[in-house]
């Protein structure tokens, strides 16, 4: 073997090495905070409760094939239940999603876990998605408020 093909072999094998180091590496992600439920702002002689904000992303709904399928919480999916799939917030929790496009809202129960994203999403069954107005189109922009009980 000459010095230039063990050379050049030597370099593949530094690349090959490189690139399997990015592809095994996830990506550091911020973690998503939720802001109390209401925010009290002083004025001069008056206190004004503001709405709380809630987080912005990405909602998608159910596939039929997960029908009767275990969830994360136990419980088996069903698509005329109001219940909803999120990566952090946890099991049992309920949460305020509103469509951004038509102002429509629904309250869920989270009781599945979905895969974690570069963007803030949630998996929502299909009874929520017919309620928000986006059943059939796949993705809807909404905002998640949790619901303090």
């Amino acid at each position: 073997m000459s010095l230039e093909s063990q050379k050049s072999m030597i370099m593949a094998l530094v690349i090959a090495c490189q690139l399997g180091l990015l592809v095994a590496m996830p990506p550091l992600q911020a973690e998503t905070t939720f802001p109390p439920e209401t925010i009290i702002k002083e004025q001069k002689n008056s206190a004004v409760v503001e709405e709380p904000e809630g987080v912005e992303g990405k909602a998608y709904y159910y596939a039929k094939r997960y029908n009767k399928k275990r969830t994360s919480s136990g419980a088996r999916y069903n698509p005329r239940k109001l219940t909803a799939a999120h990566p952090t917030i946890p099991l049992g929790n309920r949460l305020k999603v509103v469509n951004l496009a038509n102002d429509r809202s629904v309250v869920v129960t989270v009781n599945d876990r979905c895969r974690k994203h570069s963007f803030e999403f949630i998996d929502l069954s299909q009874a929520a998605a017919r309620k928000l107005g986006f059943l059939g189109k796949g993705m809807a922009r909404v905002r998640i408020i949790p619901i303090e009980e």
